[in-house]
């Protein structure tokens, strides 16, 4: 979009003066909006622009000198409050994340209880440290972490040990406060605004102000410079890492940009159906979008999930499924969808999972006994990583590194991602991205679900905050479609209209699956991994009716745009075998 687009709704953010807020829906040109908006503030004032992480920092950057604005200085959060605090107390940064094994080292603890609890207890440690250093609290003791915790199992073991782990989070802290161990990016980031600091700049502009962390918003709102923060409040999707909606906190002047230039107004009235479910939690403002994208391109194709587990299924049924399928991409590192928090690969957890513990590397997992210890671990800490990469396991069993290989194997490097026939997202990692078609995996909250959760009658275990994050991130999938949207009929509205920029899929007949128990062993010399469902019988999928003439031409239509035979499985409601016979039949095998 050209500067001499511009809508009188940017004119107006432009054109103002003190501090302001503005709440900006998806593809609605807000980078634009801020660039014009510095590059005619005075030549000589000196501006601050936080993007929210290295990527967007980089491309913002150069969007500002290639406008020819040589003074607005561009930084993250964490790249400013290194500059402030890490050289001055002469640290060391952790590079790589501390794991619970790590925290048990350090602190040297010992937990009465089972031989795992001293990990379970430093796994809280980290949250208790990493929840502390991003509130805007001066104290551990002003923050309750039971909080955080929602799972039964872990409240009650949280509760049992509660003041342990606060007494061994602030030894923990305070050994890096010291220097005597090395710090994480969180810390500096918490020093950072404990000590106070007063920037040397005219004007700050804040950007991703819905998922700003309370200490780095208490900075921003402790300075004394004209201060412009912009968001959209349905784009929070960072709860969990403990941001917070700054716009609902700002006392400031409020702007609205409600123009969309990516999608068309199809999309957009699908995005606000969705935003529409919030009005079951009590807290939903409408909010217009209006749709002026236009685009036919079919360039850059993508497939987006909530959850790593689901993302992996799918680019699994990818490469086992479509033949033809040349390379893919994964949104950042393609290793640390394999990877837990805590350092346990997919490798790990199969190694414990057959009882191959001598190739287990992970330190926390090569401690378990088997995988029944494994899944009381989980419980405990809530570590939901883990859980989905146990999942994978129990599913694929050891299909798991041919299947890797296959991933890897056709995995490109970062600069020639736009050269990959498909790129699979988690909605984290693709936040302000967009592509020419996107295609969902079903693993989103659905209308079905949530009005279950919600016709309980005892809410009081509900957690609102995180339902409403669940249907933003279902709000910012569908938005980052600028051309055609596949989404799984459970996730569109009730008689929601579907049309060439909006396709659906319907989900196909479940097939029988073997029972599993969590304690269950394998007999001697039999593969823990025998879980290959039975196949069904013909008659309870249909698979004999005959094909219309109509079918056959979705069927060919919907082949040659790549859907998978899972995805044709899933719309026709008929079996894989039926779908590859059709096929077959078509000359289209």
């Amino acid at each position: 979009m050209k500067s001499l687009d511009l809508t009188q709704e940017q004119l107006d953010i432009i054109n103002s003066s003190g501090n302001i807020k503005i709440n900006a829906v998806a593809g609605s040109g807000k980078t634009t909006t801020i660039i014009e908006y510095a590059r005619t503030r005075p030549r000589n004032s000196r501006i601050l622009y936080l993007a929210f992480n290295k990527s967007v920092k980089l491309e913002a950057a150069k969007k500002f000198f290639e406008k020819g604005i040589d003074n607005v200085i561009v930084e993250t959060a964490h790249s400013l409050a290194y500059k402030y605090v890490v050289h001055r107390f002469n640290y060391k940064i952790r590079t790589q994340e501390y794991k619970g094994t790590d925290v048990v080292e350090i602190l040297g603890m010992k937990v009465a209880g089972d031989k795992h609890d001293v990990y379970v207890v430093a796994n809280h440690i980290l949250k208790f440290s990493a929840y502390f250093c991003n509130s805007e609290k001066e104290k551990l003791s002003d923050l309750n972490y039971m909080d955080l915790v929602q799972e039964q199992e872990a409240k009650v073991f949280v509760a049992k040990h509660y003041d342990y782990i606060a007494l061994q989070t602030r030894t923990f802290m305070g050994k890096m406060y010291k220097g005597e161990i090395e710090i994480t990016h969180d810390f500096y980031l918490k020093r950072f605004q404990m000590l106070n600091p007063q920037l040397p700049f005219d004007f700050i502009l804040f950007d991703e102000g819905q998922d700003a962390s309370p200490a780095m918003l208490a900075v921003f709102f402790n300075q004394q410079a004209t201060k412009v923060i912009v968001g959209d409040t349905h784009q929070q999707i960072y709860g969990w890492r403990f941001a917070v909606n700054s716009l609902e906190k700002a006392n400031f002047k409020t702007f609205q940009l409600s123009n969309s230039f990516r999608f068309s107004q199809e999309i957009a009235d699908l995005a606000l159906e969705i935003l529409e479910r919030k009005e079951q939690l009590g807290t939903y403002e409408p909010v217009k979008i209006i749709g002026r994208g236009n685009f036919n391109e079919v360039k850059v194709k993508a497939i987006l999930a909530r959850t790593n587990l689901g993302l992996l299924m799918r680019a699994i049924e990818y490469v086992t499924e479509k033949k033809e399928l040349g390379s893919l991409y994964f949104e950042g590192n393609i290793n640390s969808y394999m990877y837990a928090d805590e350092g346990a690969s997919l490798y790990d957890i199969l190694n414990l999972y057959n009882g191959e513990k001598k190739n287990v590397r992970d330190k926390l997992l090569k401690n378990m006994k088997d995988i029944v210890e494994l899944e009381d671990y989980i419980e405990k800490t809530e570590d939901v990583q883990l859980g989905m990469m146990l999942e994978i396991v129990k599913e694929y069993g050891n299909k798991i590194p041919g299947i890797l290989r296959m991933i890897k194997d056709k995995h490109v490097e970062n600069n020639e991602r736009e050269k990959a026939d498909i790129i699979f997202s988690t909605i984290h990692r693709c936040k302000g991205l967009e592509y020419d078609t996107v295609q969902l995996v079903d693993d989103f909250l659905t209308d079905e679900k949530l009005e279950k959760l919600l016709n309980v009658s005892d809410k009081s275990d509900l957690n609102f905050a995180r339902l409403n994050e669940e249907i933003n991130l279902l709000y910012v999938a569908v938005t980052r479609a600028k051309n055609q949207l596949t989404i799984p009929d459970s996730l569109l509205p009730l008689d929601f209209p579907t049309s060439y920029r909006i396709r659906v899929t319907r989900p196909a007949v479940k097939e029988e699956k073997y029972e599993k128990s969590k304690t269950s062993k394998p007999k001697s010399g039999e593969s823990k991994t025998k879980n290959a469902a039975p196949k069904p019988s013909a008659d309870k999928l249909n698979a004999g009716a005959p094909w219309s003439d109509e079918q056959d031409q979705e069927l060919i239509l919907l082949f040659e745009r790549g859907e998978t035979i899972v995805d044709l499985s899933r719309h026709f409601s008929r079996s894989v075998g039926a779908i590859r016979s059709r096929l077959t039949k078509l000359d289209l095998d």
